[in-house]
């Protein structure tokens, strides 16, 4: 049977994927751009995306607003009309100027987590960026609906809720990751109970888009059947040639073995996922030291008692410069076998897909 569209207000994404928004560098205009291109939702990360302008450390938020203006109109003209995002952390210290600065580029979407995005709603009503507050409990999302409600009387265009098994900054406690109450199954159960209120109020179906160690096209289909309208994957992504990850980079996703993932504890307060190299076994051994801030681009990080610059280590790694930082990824990366075109990928999970659905 064929996948069902996604439908996330007016916006109509003909393959139900969204691609994860993966800082720092990993998702801007190529990789976002092709994705909408071929039918789905490509995201940019709006974490540091200047960090190759020339006056990125003399002028860092300037720098960022403007690479950010940058690749949304790239990944725009990419996509030949296809549904963009930007993926904007609550935690950033800059959080509410980019999305200001995103709905002045009439940015299709805007995706927020990495905390609860309760004054989202004051800087996007009356616009036409649609709302998406990324999950990891149903708890989160009813206080974001209760919150959106009450103050703004507006409910989220989407939910993303996304479970354990991602890369990258994580929603959970250590001791959560392996719990059975806290697996993507349970928490998409819970998030779709919470939304029935506000689909009655508001009289429209919330799209509840799973993500979270998604990767193949039967757990497309299968997370569809549970009620998910669509999915979001970043890791599957990140192993395409339009990435806009370097090339070191990807080839780290080739070479990760399973005992290669590892968690660990982020200068920011929060677990994460990450391919275990060098740079993190030093960290553990207490090696690196702290570095001086240029600016405190996080609000969780500080920099006096942290032990490595977590921006500086992603820009590093985006680079390829793996001597000083790391790759996060999902907990499935070491399934990842070869580079293929955004286009064959995303044509092979839907065909798969379909055969499930």
């Amino acid at each position: 049977m064929k996948l069902p569209e996604l439908k996330i207000g007016n916006l109509v994404a003909k393959v139900p994927i969204v691609q994860g928004g993966m800082g720092v560098g990993i998702s801007l205009s190529s990789l976002a751009g092709n994705v909408a291109l071929n039918g789905g939702i490509g995201v940019i990360s709006a974490v540091e995306p200047g960090f190759n302008e020339p006056d990125h450390f003399r002028n860092k938020k300037e720098a960022n607003l403007r690479a950010l203006r940058s690749y949304i109109q790239k990944a725009k003209e990419i996509s030949k009309g296809g549904i963009i995002g930007v993926n904007i952390m609550v935690v950033l210290n800059t959080f509410e100027e980019i999305v200001v600065e995103a709905v002045k580029q009439k940015v299709d979407i805007i995706f927020s987590g990495a905390g609860l995005p309760l004054r989202l709603p004051q800087f996007t009503k009356g616009s036409d960026t649609k709302i998406v507050p990324i999950v990891s409990s149903g708890r989160a999302a009813s206080v974001i609906c209760k919150s959106w409600h009450k103050h703004y009387d507006v409910a989220p265009d989407a939910i993303v809720v996304e479970g354990p098994k991602a890369g990258g900054h994580l929603g959970f406690s250590e001791d959560e990751i392996d719990k059975p109450e806290f697996q993507l199954e349970n928490i998409l159960k819970d998030v779709l109970e919470v939304i029935e209120p506000y689909e009655l109020i508001y009289r429209r179906k919330i799209p509840v888009i799973a993500a979270g160690g998604v990767y193949t096209g039967k757990d497309i289909a299968d997370l569809i059947k549970m009620g998910a309208s669509g999915v979001q994957m970043g890791t599957r992504f990140v192993a395409t040639f339009e990435c806009d990850a370097s090339d070191r980079f990807k080839q780290a996703y080739l070479d990760a073995k399973y005992e290669d993932i590892q968690l660990i504890h982020s200068p920011v307060g929060l677990i994460g996922r990450a391919i275990r190299n060098q740079f993190l076994i030093d960290v553990e051994a207490g090696k690196k030291k702290p570095i001086k801030c240029m600016i405190n681009c996080l609000k969780p990080c500080n920099p006096s008692k942290a032990p490595y610059c977590i921006a500086d280590a992603l820009i590093n790694a985006q680079r390829g410069n793996f001597d000083k930082g790391f790759a996060f990824a999902g907990a499935n990366v070491y399934r990842i076998s070869e580079i293929v075109p955004v286009k064959k990928l995303m044509e092979e999970l839907v065909s798969e897909a379909e055969l499930y659905f």
